[in-house]
C-alpha cells in the first residue's frame, strides 16, 4: 500500500484525486489543505470515513508544518495540487498567489527534500514528488494550428500563470540540483462536478439557474481545450505511479472549444434539463430562453485567446486517454449541478456570491 500526501485535496481538482484514490486503489491518503475559500470538505463526504484517509488542515507556507507531516505520515509520494488558480482573483490580488504557489512550493520542496534524503535506499528510489500545474503557464496560440507540447516555450500572460510557472521551474531545479525524484504534469481545463461555482462552467449553469445574467468575456472567442476532472484524476494517479522521473506530461480533454460556444451548450442542455421553477424564473425576467440571458462585458486585461493541449506523450508512453469527450462530461456536469443543490448552495451562503471578479 502506497502512501500519498495530497496538497489540496478539497479543492476542485485535488478532491477529485482524492476521491479516486480512495475508491478506487487500496492506498492512504493524507489530505494537506489550508482550507480556503475554495477548499470545501464537503466534496469528501463520500469518503471522509475511509480508514485511509486523513484530513490536516494546514498552509502549504507553513514550513514546520510541512517537516511535521512528513515526518509522521511518512509518504511514498507527494501530489502537489494546492494553489490559488482563479486568473481574475490574481489580477485582483496578486500576493496570495505569489506567497502560496511560489513560497508555498518552495517550502514543501524542502521538507520533501529533508524527508527524501533520509529514506533507505529502496524508499529512496521509489518516491515522487508529482507536481501538477497548467497550460496557461505556456501562454496563448493566437493564430496558429499548433498545440502546447512539453517542450513548449513558458510565456505566462496572467499574475496566476506566471506564479505557477515559477513553481514548475522551483520543482524541475530540485530535481537537477538537489536529485529529488519529481514529476511535472501540464493540464487544461477541468470541468465537472463539485467545480467551485466563480469559474465559467459552473458559474453560468447557477447564474441561468437564477435567470441572471450569463457574462462573457469580450467576444467569447477565446478557445479552451476541456478536460473532465474525472480523467484528470486517473491520469495524475497513472502519472504519480508510472511517469518516469525528470519528465512533464500534458494533459489535455482533446475538446477545443470556445467559451461562446461551452455557454451556449449549457443553455441548450438547461432548456432539455432545467426544473420548472428555473424556467418559471426566466420567464419572470422577461426572457424566452436561457441563452437570451447571454451578456457579453469588457475583456479580461491580458486575455490569452486560445490554449490548445497535445496530449500524445501520456497516451503513448502510459497509455491514458479521456474517457469522456466533451458532450457527454458537460451533461454530466450540468446533471450533477441539478441533482446537487445542497453542495453549491452551502458554498453560496459563505463568502462568495457569483459576482464576476476582475
Amino acid at each position: 500500500m502506497n502512501r500519498i500526501l495530497i496538497t489540496g485535496g478539497a479543492g476542485f481538482i485535488g478532491s477529485a484525486v482524492v476521491r479516486h484514490i480512495i475508491n478506487d486503489t487500496q492506498n492512504a491518503v493524507l489530505n494537506v489543505d489550508a482550507l480556503t475559500y475554495a477548499g470545501n470538505e464537503a466534496s469528501l463526504d463520500s469518503i471522509v470515513t475511509s480508514s485511509r484517509y486523513t484530513l490536516l488542515q494546514a498552509n502549504i507556507c507553513d514550513k514546520a508544518a510541512m517537516f511535521k507531516a512528513f515526518s509522521e505520515f511518512q509518504p511514498t509520494a507527494v501530489m502537489h495540487l494546492a494553489a490559488e488558480s482563479h486568473v481574475d482573483r490574481s489580477i485582483d490580488g496578486p500576493d496570495e498567489f505569489i506567497q502560496t504557489n511560489i513560497v508555498g512550493t518552495y517550502a514543501l520542496l524542502e521538507a520533501a527534500r529533508e524527508y527524501w534524503v533520509t529514506l533507505k535506499d529502496e524508499a529512496k528510489a521509489a518516491f515522487r514528488f508529482h507536481h501538477i500545474s497548467t497550460d496557461e503557464v505556456y501562454g496563448d496560440l493566437e493564430g496558429t494550428e499548433d498545440l502546447f507540447l512539453e517542450t513548449t516555450p513558458y510565456a505566462p500572460s496572467s499574475p496566476y500563470s506566471a506564479s505557477k510557472a515559477s513553481s514548475d521551474h522551483l520543482v524541475r531545479a530540485w530535481h537537477r540540483t538537489y536529485g529529488l525524484p519529481v514529476v511535472i504534469t501540464n493540464c487544461s481545463n477541468n470541468y465537472g462536478p463539485y467545480h467551485f461555482p466563480e469559474k465559467l462552467i459552473p458559474h453560468v449553469i447557477l447564474n441561468a439557474l437564477d435567470a441572471k445574467a450569463l457574462p462573457i468575456y469580450g467576444d467569447g472567442l477565446q478557445i479552451r481545450d476541456w478536460l473532465y476532472v474525472e480523467d484528470h484524476a486517473r491520469a495524475l494517479y497513472q502519472v504519480v505511479t508510472t511517469g518516469e522521473v525528470g519528465e512533464t506530461y500534458n494533459i489535455g480533454g482533446h475538446n477545443e472549444k470556445t467559451n461562446i460556444d461551452v455557454v451556449r451548450t449549457i443553455c441548450g442542455l438547461l432548456e432539455e434539463l432545467a426544473p420548472a421553477e428555473a424556467k418559471a424564473k426566466l420567464t419572470a425576467a422577461g426572457k424566452k430562453q436561457f441563452e437570451d440571458l447571454i451578456t457579453f462585458v469588457k475583456d479580461r486585461p491580458g486575455h490569452d485567446a486560445r490554449y490548445a493541449i497535445d496530449a500524445s506523450k501520456i497516451e503513448l508512453t502510459l497509455g491514458w486517454t479521456p474517457e469522456e469527450s466533451f458532450e457527454s462530461g458537460i451533461r454530466k456536469t450540468v446533471e450533477w449541478y441539478l441533482m446537487n443543490p445542497e453542495w453549491w448552495q452551502s458554498v453560496l451562503s459563505g463568502d462568495y456570491r457569483l459576482e464576476r471578479l476582475g
